[in-house]
């Protein structure tokens, strides 16, 4: 079969006129995907495993026309796929890749630069530059800021400064060994869960999160935070940072970062803001409000794989502060010689990321900020909002339904079924769970659920560039269609264990 695969012109790859063919073919498929992918069932109806089975336990010996793969992907990838690319997709956060974003991806992987020196693509340094300066300017970040795309949010990076301005030489000499008093940093109960993980890679270890109380609308509470630190200090822990959040990955709550500054500064903390998903709708002069006390963080971090409608792995991470991530993460090789730009020129942006090589991501980003422009996204958003407020107005006068946090003006909303006569917890997380459930077996939407304060929620989030009214509408009619069902499944469950 060897004969199949051409070496004879020197290269074995697809020619030309099979691969212009096969690729108008694949984005035929792809942009009918994105036109009308409401016919896909949300949540693959297929037991867990079915993929595994149904393809080979041996490696492929001899080569495959691609018409056969791209059968396969066909009726065996997209039918196994939870469709997140859905208008009807509201989990999470409402998730979804705009077309533009998914041609330059495309241009990019074609390219494929590693951005590691500036000399090894000065391209995929200099627009990632560009990119994130016009970034920061559109949500009124101060500058300098210095900025650095990454896979995702990147809190390990900022305990890594963190350390390093403490002056140990947790980089050079490590921690371990050493007679240094054990290591703290500080998170609300909301944090998310990259927090925790950022702290075992740093090194602190799961023992060294503080995680602090929020308040009744799930914000940080900053005089527990201060009396934490205090009593940490008083116990022989030596505090490093602070991680606040700009919109909470349940209830997208915004943790108050100016009274969380004032105490970093006065105790010479790092303070880092994950503003993963609310940051970037402070592109909307209205929503400013959102960073505020932000221009004081030693680090933020922001995801435009949310609301800037990216594919996934694509995260900024900005800090005042980068010579201490030079500092902590810089290391000289035989191999990849520094470049000589002078004092001015580009950075070598391998000298602040742990990660060699990477990706260009800046350019589908570019192309995304200048194909909507600040206007264009601004409206967006603004869609996005209003068809939550109109959501949540919905519930709020629902006799069935109730919210379980209050609207934050960001596009989540939590909620549960609550119908009157019904009060015990145990019977609404059955009841919601099983409606959450039924919903999602349908398959025509997709919603996810948290915990608030040991209360089982449900959630809707809008953020898929495709997302209209129609769908919102639709969601909130099959909830109200199938709580009927759900309530009485729960009631004959109870009857049956009293019996």
């Amino acid at each position: 079969m060897l004969d199949l695969i051409d070496l004879s012109r020197g290269r074995s790859d697809m020619g030309t006129d099979e691969f212009l063919a096969h690729g108008y073919e694949v984005l035929g498929w792809m942009a009918a995907y994105l036109a009308g992918n409401e016919e896909h069932p949300l949540v693959p109806q297929a037991p867990p495993g079915a993929v595994i089975r149904a393809l080979p336990t041996n490696p492929p010996l001899e080569p495959e026309p691609f018409t056969a793969i791209l059968d396969d992907f066909r009726t065996l990838v997209v039918p196994h796929s939870t469709h997140w690319t859905s208008p009807r997709f509201m989990g999470y956060f409402g998730l979804g890749p705009c077309a533009v974003s998914l041609l330059g991806w495309m241009l990019a992987e074609v390219l494929n630069p590693p951005r590691m020196l500036h000399s090894t693509s000065p391209v995929a340094t200099e627009l990632e530059v560009v990119t994130l300066d016009w970034l920061r300017q559109l949500v009124g970040l101060p500058h300098p800021l210095f900025g650095m795309l990454h896979t995702n949010s990147r809190v390990d990076l900022a305990l890594i400064a963190a350390l390093e301005a403490l002056g140990i030489g947790s980089s050079t000499r490590g921690l371990a060994g050493r007679g240094l008093p054990r290591l703290r940093y500080y998170a609300s109960t909301e944090s998310h869960l990259s927090v925790e993980k950022a702290g075992i890679v740093a090194g602190l270890g799961r023992e060294g999160l503080r995680k602090i109380a929020v308040d009744e609308a799930f914000r940080m509470d900053a005089e527990a935070l201060e009396r934490a630190i205090r009593e940490d200090i008083e116990g022989g822990w030596l505090p490093v940072a602070v991680v606040a959040t700009v919109g909470t990955t349940s209830t997208t709550s915004i943790d108050p970062v100016p009274r969380i500054a004032d105490i970093c500064e006065r105790r010479g903390l790092w303070l880092h803001v994950d503003a993963a998903f609310a940051g970037l709708y402070a592109i909307d002069p209205h929503m400013r409000w959102i960073l505020e006390g932000c221009d004081r963080a030693d680090s933020l971090t922001t995801n435009p794989h949310k609301p800037l409608f990216m594919p996934f792995n694509c995260s900024v991470f900005w800090t005042r502060k980068p010579e201490l991530l030079k500092s902590a993460l810089s290391v000289s090789s035989a191999y990849l010689h520094q470049s000589h730009r002078g004092e001015d020129g580009p950075p070598d942006l391998n000298d602040y990321s742990d990660k060699l090589p990477h990706k260009f991501p800046a350019l589908p980003l570019w192309m995304v900020l200048r194909y909507f422009g600040q206007q264009g996204i601004i409206a967006i958003h603004r869609e996005h909002r209003r068809l939550a407020q109109l959501a949540a107005q919905w519930i709020g006068e629902s006799t069935a339904f109730e919210l379980l946090a209050p609207p934050t003006q960001l596009p989540v909303l939590c909620f549960r079924a609550h119908p009157q006569g019904m009060d015990e917890e145990a019977q609404l997380r059955a009841l919601n769970e099983r409606l959450l459930h039924s919903v999602l077996a349908e398959g025509r939407y997709f919603l996810s659920d948290t915990e608030l304060k040991g209360r089982y929620t449900l959630r809707i989030a809008i953020g898929n560039i495709r997302t209209i009214e129609r769908d919102v509408v639709g969601v909130w009619e099959e909830l109200q269609a199938r709580l009927p069902a759900a309530l009485d499944a729960c009631q004959g469950d109870r009857e049956g264990g009293n019996r």
